[in-house]
């Protein structure tokens, strides 16, 4: 087993999610989202437990983890024609004319295949996305564009990692921000960034619009929209909208916690270097097999182009969970903030 941790095994864990909850929509779509979030919850409870508080330490990137990102990749998008399929028969037994019932189990299929796609699915593309291979960076691209927010692969590389922890950055949440709060600032924010660090390339490298990969992917995606409200009906249209409104929340609200409060100085105009106290960590085991190591965020920020295994775990500012428990919390403003304020009261007092 210590053999099996220490080459990275564990991450082969990540599968699990995708295959249970494919496992619970060939039951019904309310078994789906049981499961969905019964094993975020108890990821969460996991997080609790001293014995899996620690991750294995880093190790040197291998084929194997090249491999993890990139069989997920083909869960997912098994996993979105498993859903799509599942409510066809159940629009076929409806004949068509879909009661309440129906329409929320499309809803409750959505929220189980999008918890899949927000807390793993865009991970692993925000990985791919980080990778030297243009094959890895293209598949990331497939993965934001299958939950409608092609714009991440703009915005996050070219701007959250130029901009983190600063108030120019909109997927960095302030301090006695709410969740709720944040997310329009962000919603909005990150979309407009994008379009302008897009034109700002193009201008740069005095390039068409029409080789823009940002202008394609959103084609790209209002077309697959229009195709699948054509092909199979309003009900698969509203399928893939709630999968990717609900991973675009947890993308969202994971971005409020990996920030929150944290502020780069400025120097002489500009914001200091990206240091190891401007983002928060955790380091607990099940949690970082099912994210790949996204947990050890100041390393990763300090060394953007590192591959997720040889992140360290960093001696940074902690969160008071990992990331499965802080979604709770985040969700519950008072919460939040009883559990963030004194960490960040000492972090000033330092």
């Amino acid at each position: 087993m210590n053999r099996f941790l220490s080459h990275g095994g564990h991450f082969a864990l990540a599968w699990l999610l995708p295959l249970a909850v494919a496992a619970g929509l060939a039951v019904s779509p309310l078994v789906a989202v049981a499961v969905m979030l019964g094993i975020q919850g108890l990821l969460a409870l996991a997080e609790r437990l001293p014995a899996l508080a620690h991750s294995p330490p880093a190790v040197p990137s291998t084929a194997w983890h090249r491999v993890v990102p990139r069989v997920h990749v083909a869960l997912q998008a098994g996993l979105l024609g498993w859903g799509l399929w599942t409510l066809h028969q159940l629009v076929q037994a409806f004949e068509g004319a879909v009661p309440v019932g129906g329409w929320a189990a499309v809803v409750a299929a959505g929220v189980a295949v999008g918890g899949v796609a927000g807390s793993q699915g865009i991970t692993f593309a925000h990985e791919l996305g980080h990778s030297r291979s243009r094959l890895d960076r293209s598949l990331a691209w497939l993965l934001m564009g299958s939950v409608l927010y092609g714009h991440f692969m703009v915005e996050h590389y070219r701007g959250h990692h130029v901009r983190a922890a600063t108030f120019d950055d909109p997927a960095s949440a302030r301090r006695g921000e709410s969740l709720w709060r944040f997310l329009p600032r962000t919603l909005l924010g990150s979309w407009r960034s994008a379009w302008q660090l897009e034109a700002q390339r193009l201008a740069q490298h005095r390039l068409h619009w029409r080789h823009s990969s940002l202008l394609w992917a959103t084609a790209v995606q209002a077309a697959g929209l229009l195709l699948l409200a054509t092909a199979l009906g309003p009900w698969a249209l509203l399928f893939w909208l709630v999968q990717a409104a609900y991973a675009v929340f947890l993308l969202e609200a994971i971005n409020y916690i990996e920030h929150y409060g944290l502020q780069r100085r400025q120097q002489g105009g500009r914001p200091e270097p990206f240091g190891m106290a401007h983002a928060w960590n955790a380091d607990t085991a099940l949690t970082n097999a099912f994210v790949i190591n996204l947990q050890r965020h100041s390393d990763h920020h300090m060394h953007a182009w590192k591959p997720y295994a040889e992140l360290q775990p960093l001696p940074g500012p902690q969160l008071p969970t990992g990331y499965a428990g802080c979604l709770f919390l985040a969700s519950v403003p008072p919460l939040w903030f009883a559990a963030m304020e004194p960490r960040l009261a000492r972090l000033s007092a330092a």
